[in-house]
């Protein structure tokens, strides 16, 4: 097939609407990235983007209309909220997911039963959508699985000889897809993020909800709502792997790693730090510039010929959240974190509080398991269910709330007791510790703590580059378990009794705190032990 550059002019924009009618298949220039487009309405058309693109045909596309009054017939009907976001940010990167009406082929839909709409910016789509005098199915307009292109000549490298023409409206102005947000879901879902940020929408329609798989792999047998949800995406040859952390770190990382193949993308200001090759994507603190520039960066990685790809992680808020959900996929969800972590651990009552406040206050983040073991029992989550199947509904108070003393007399009754909780509470912790420990590399903290007393039995010792324990006497535990918790010296000592020996702790390339004089004490030889923590893994 010959591809036809045209011109966004009347000439042009006519040839593409009539191309368009007639059951062809034209890109075209919207202000997120171009489309593919076909005449919504006619499925023969639509299925033929699947195959021009190679795209998986469960994989939903959107609509696009060029006057409000133009969506009303693709649905079954129109929420209250939906009108209220259409005049707050249409035209614009908006998509919203509404029930489908019977007019909408199922190769639009993906065989579900929603459709999502969009009302482009644009004003070349809008015209072509206008002079076609029809909707349009529009995904973009790369192959699929490559990075999404933002002007014609991009478009070119996937499609010539694909499709029947190529509008030509020059560089994309947002440079990634619109957001997507499912409004047949209450609260409405955000399933794709883009330049309409979650806070501009709650500021429309109050709270919504962000789908995990916004940051994370879609479910395994997950049904796709959005496009961009199921697929690697975005992605050009080379692997990538985005690296978590300070710039510093990131430099330092990258440095350590530099074969042959290797390059770096990363912010403007990297640059300098690196020896590596580097493609740039913005700077570090210009997220509508990296919106902008990053599917065309990607690109530039295959023409430089790289193998391996070091990327320079984005701030997941506002627009970064849709610069960090593309690279993601374009890495294939691998991600590095740089964040050193000291394991802190030791009996209950030894003093690990002393030392954490002492660690906090020298520029450490502290993550709190304990913390987070109240987290993962709140009322109507899977662990208390657990729980109480395990351990009865006596756990529970009146309100529907663990009763936590309660909990303590059964599960350390006995080994086998402290087992079965563990066994039901550790996976839970874990998987937040973790949420955390992006969390602290995401706000620039070079080293986390994570606070663990079962940081062995939980199994998140194998996440440290070093673990420090504090022990003290026995008679001195005692003494602060009862006055902390405020309980009888028989409930306190059964407590001891259920956990580890000091020697348990004291194992092989453990820094150890001893705890035997008092607070003040405590707190110097924490101090000393911090200054000297880049000796535990200098030897990496």
């Amino acid at each position: 097939m010959d591809t036809r550059l045209l011109q966004p002019n009347t000439a042009g924009i006519d040839e593409a609407a009539r191309l368009l009618q007639a059951g062809q298949l034209v890109a075209i220039p919207t202000e997120t990235v171009y489309g593919l487009a076909a005449n919504a309405l006619d499925g023969a058309a639509v299925a033929s983007i699947f195959a021009a693109k190679d795209r998986p045909v469960d994989n939903p596309l959107i609509v696009h209309i060029a006057d409000e009054q133009d969506w009303a017939p693709l649905v079954t009907h129109i929420p209250e909220n939906a009108k209220k976001l259409a005049a707050a940010y249409w035209p614009g990167p908006l998509t919203m997911i509404l029930p489908a009406a019977d007019c909408v082929p199922p190769e639009v839909t993906g065989g579900l039963t929603t459709v999502a709409v969009r009302f482009p910016a644009h004003p070349v789509a809008q015209a072509v959508i206008l002079r076609a005098g029809c909707p349009l199915a529009a995904p973009s307009a790369n192959r699929s699985g490559s990075p999404s292109p933002t002007n014609a000549a991009r478009v070119t490298e996937d499609m010539q000889g694909r499709i029947a023409a190529i509008l030509d409206g020059g560089d994309c102005a947002v440079g990634v897809e619109s957001t997507v947000l499912d409004l047949c879901h209450t609260p409405p879902r955000l399933l794709r993020p883009g330049g309409i940020t979650p806070e501009m929408l709650e500021e429309v329609v109050g709270p919504i909800e962000i789908d995990p798989a916004v940051t994370g792999a879609l479910l395994e047998g997950a049904v796709a709502a959005s496009p961009g949800m199921k697929y690697k995406h975005y992605a050009p040859k080379a692997e990538i792997h985005i690296v978590k952390g300070t710039p510093s770190a990131y430099a330092e990382y990258v440095n350590a790693h530099a074969d042959p193949g290797v390059m770096a993308l990363c912010f403007d200001e990297d640059t300098a730090a690196l020896s590596v090759p580097a493609v740039t994507y913005g700077g570090r603190q210009e997220p509508l510039e990296q919106a902008q520039q990053l599917f065309d960066a990607l690109r530039q990685l295959d023409e430089h010929g790289a193998a391996t790809v070091y990327a320079a992680c984005p701030q997941p808020t506002g627009v970064g959240l849709a610069v960090y959900n593309r690279l993601l996929r374009a890495a294939a969800f691998r991600v590095i974190n740089t964040v050193r972590i000291v394991g802190l651990t030791g009996p209950t009552g030894a003093g690990k509080t002393t030392v954490t406040d002492t660690w906090r206050a020298m520029g450490a983040y502290i993550i709190d398991t304990d913390r987070l073991a109240r987290q993962v029992v709140e009322p109507g989550s899977p662990c208390l269910t657990e729980l109480v199947n395990d351990f009865s509904g006596a756990i529970l108070t009146p309100t529907g709330e663990l009763d936590r003393a309660e909990l303590a007399r059964r599960a350390f009754s006995s080994p086998e007791s402290t087992a079965r909780l563990n066994a039901i509470t550790h996976p839970a912790i874990l998987e937040l510790t973790r949420k955390h420990l992006d969390i602290a590399a995401d706000s620039g903290y070079g080293v986390a703590v994570v606070d663990a007393p079962l940081l062995f039995e939980a199994g998140f010792d194998t996440l440290c580059h070093h673990i420090v324990a504090v022990i003290a006497p026995a008679d001195a535990r005692l003494a602060r378990i009862m006055q902390r918790d405020g309980i009888p010296e028989e409930t306190a000592r059964r407590r001891m009794a259920a956990q580890q020996p000091d020697a348990y702790y004291c194992r092989e390339g453990v820094s150890v705190l001893c705890n035997d004089t008092d607070e003040n004490s405590l707190r110097q030889r924490a101090t000393a032990l911090w200054e000297q923590r880049t000796r535990w893994w200098s030897a990496e």
